[in-house]
């Protein structure tokens, strides 16, 4: 039988954000290895912001990005190696490097409301050979029929699949039935979504996605990820089994790589905390936590407030600056509130 649906898994991605980005060369090997056994047909490998994301600002990683897609190319024996970029965090020669080194995948990342930055590395991304697929990050700040017009742009670039992207985990299934439907639609490309569980509806909202007939769907190994995490993908193919969706994937073999190697990186990850809740009920991306609450105990004042400032002010990716200023905001209105009292 025909899969439903094809899975990428991301965990030596967006995983990364759970572990500091401190993958060893080992460590993807052994999930690398693992996945590839048990039928997942693609997987994500590079720094949690993406190509070129190794920095100050984001974290550094324990070990070059590219060292880490050599190896999952070379551990893979089918499966392909997909790489994530943000325009403005990595360039165009991030690109050429991942695809000298074997991946085929190409993932191009804007807000959802700036797919107009994509050009010119979708483009680049289908000159070298690669599948390019087009992410709109934050879907849920937009409404689906805006969501549709940013994604015929990617789709006009000539991206094979255009994903809705729960960034913050914020959305609902009819959040996400709606984005799906209406992106379904209105394209000829392939229909993704990347979901993340800061409300516990990672799983539920990929099940209503693909209810709705989606191409692709994203997971990571434990839900290893910013926050709460993203949508487990052991979970995801187990629930699919049971509501009769065909995935293709060995639910033991994805069990046994989840439980032995990716489980003893991150114990405590799939508990959804009072700061992984609030990054969903805000409606704050993923990998501002960590900075949040950094700023949160230099300042004196409390991670909820800064998160839901930042959902107030709708930030996004890349200006994580904004967390410092928030942060130094509420510490000067508390101080101003005592010094009246």
């Amino acid at each position: 039988m025909t899969a439903a649906f094809r899975l990428t898994d991301s965990t030596l991605r967006d995983g990364s954000h759970a572990i500091s980005h401190q993958f060893t060369v080992e460590q993807v090997r052994a999930v690398v290895r693992g996945l590839d056994r048990a039928g997942v047909r693609v997987i994500e490998v590079a720094h949690g912001d993406g190509l070129g994301g190794s920095s100050f600002n984001y974290g550094f990683s324990q070990v070059d990005e590219m060292e880490l897609v050599r190896a999952a190319v070379d551990e893979s024996e089918n499966a392909r190696i997909a790489v994530l970029l943000l325009p403005g965090i990595g360039i165009k020669d991030d690109l050429v490097r991942a695809a000298d080194v074997g991946a085929s995948v190409a993932r191009i990342a804007t807000h959802s409301t700036e797919a107009d930055i994509s050009n010119q590395h979708i483009v680049l991304a289908k000159d070298l050979g690669m599948e390019a697929v087009g992410f709109l990050m934050l879907s849920h700040m937009v409404s689906p029929t805006a969501l549709l017009e940013q994604a015929k742009r990617m789709e006009s670039y000539g991206a094979d699949a255009v994903y809705v992207v729960d960034s913050a985990g914020a959305m609902t299934e009819r959040d996400t039935m709606e984005r799906i439907s209406v992106l379904k639609s209105g394209l000829e490309c392939g229909v993704g979504l990347h979901a993340h569980n800061n409300l516990s509806l990672a799983v539920a909202n990929s099940l209503a996605a693909i209810g709705e007939g989606i191409d692709q769907v994203d997971g990571c190994l434990i839900g290893l990820g910013a926050g709460a995490g993203n949508c487990p993908s052991e979970i995801l193919v187990a629930a699919c089994d049971r509501a009769g969706y065909e995935t293709g994937i060995g639910l033991t073999e994805l069990l046994d790589v989840a439980t032995d190697v990716v489980r003893p990186l991150s114990p405590h990850q799939g508990v959804i905390d009072r700061d992984g809740l609030m990054l969903g009920y805000a409606g704050v991306y993923g990998s501002f936590l960590l900075h949040a609450k950094r700023a949160a105990e230099v300042y004196g004042v409390a991670c909820d407030d800064i998160l839901l400032e930042l959902g107030s002010r709708r930030v996004v990716g890349g200006q994580e600056d904004m967390i410092i200023d928030v942060a130094l905001e509420l510490s000067n209105e508390r101080g101003a509130r005592d010094a009246n009292n």
